[in-house]
């Protein structure tokens, strides 16, 4: 059972964070969920404030409640000295998040970055010791995944073609436009040429069924590619099931990726 921990937000990655944990019989380890006022969470402890929520024994907590519940409660949470691992590291595309995060992280918090949402980050890690040359990630979700973003205003529906670029730039131009769809952009570019220089690509497609995340680079160490293609959560088709996992493996592990020293 993993040690004791937290949880920010309970919609579709929180739901199957429970689920998992009801399935391996260790509901025990998670001591509260930060909701906001009038919501529950399910069978779980629910606590309407970040001091609520770090009074209860634990040493992680996994946020999974988009970019405003990471400024909203991400200093708080650190500067308990607690462990925080975010989903929603597109936040940290603002220079003045990063910052307060990292001022609070003096604390003896770590923010921490999940992996496994998406392969490859840790290949990346190595590459740019050895000298990275070029780094993107592409997003590849069906035309229906983009609803409720700002990219489906830019999606031709009635266009026969079975893909369409939706944006091409760097990881921190995505993240400010689409922040609901550029957090993986945004983990690729901290592990690999920063959010500058790093590409990434978001392209509604009629040729996948479920979100494909595509990681490519080169340098002196050679040439990679790694996809994943992982099943959309059933209540978010923006978020993969993969991602509550990861965050799940990380509170049973004990680890994540240190984000701070990538900034």
């Amino acid at each position: 059972m993993p040690a004791p921990f937290g949880l920010i937000g309970y919609g579709a990655i929180g739901t199957e964070i429970g689920r998992v944990l009801t399935h391996l019989g260790e509901t025990g380890a998670l001591k509260a969920v930060l909701v906001r006022e009038g919501r529950n969470a399910e069978r779980f402890a629910a606590v309407h404030s970040a001091d609520a929520l770090c009074g209860n024994g634990i040493r992680t907590v996994l946020e999974c409640a988009g970019h405003a519940a990471v400024r909203e409660h991400g200093a708080a949470v650190l500067r308990a000295g607690l462990d925080l691992v975010v989903t929603s590291i597109g936040a940290l595309s603002d220079p003045r998040v990063a910052a307060e995060l990292s001022a609070a992280a003096q604390g003896g918090g770590r923010l921490l970055l999940a992996p496994g949402a998406v392969g490859g980050l840790d290949g990346l890690l190595a590459a740019r010791l050895g000298g990275l040359a070029s780094a993107s990630y592409t997003s590849i979700k069906p035309p229906h995944a983009w609803r409720g973003t700002p990219a489906e205003g830019l999606i031709d529906y009635d266009n026969p073609a079975e893909e369409q670029v939706l944006f091409d730039g760097t990881a921190r131009e995505a993240a400010a436009r689409f922040p609901k769809n550029a957090n993986v952009a945004v983990a690729v570019g901290l592990c690999a040429l920063g959010l500058d220089d790093t590409r990434a690509v978001l392209v509604s497609s009629r040729k996948v069924s479920d979100p494909l995340g595509v990681i490519e680079a080169a340098g002196a160490f050679g040439r990679m590619r790694y996809e994943t293609f992982a099943h959309a959560a059933p209540a978010n088709p923006k978020t993969s099931l993969l991602t509550a996992y990861s965050l799940l493996q990380c509170a049973r592990l004990g680890q994540g990726i240190p984000v701070l020293d990538l900034l």
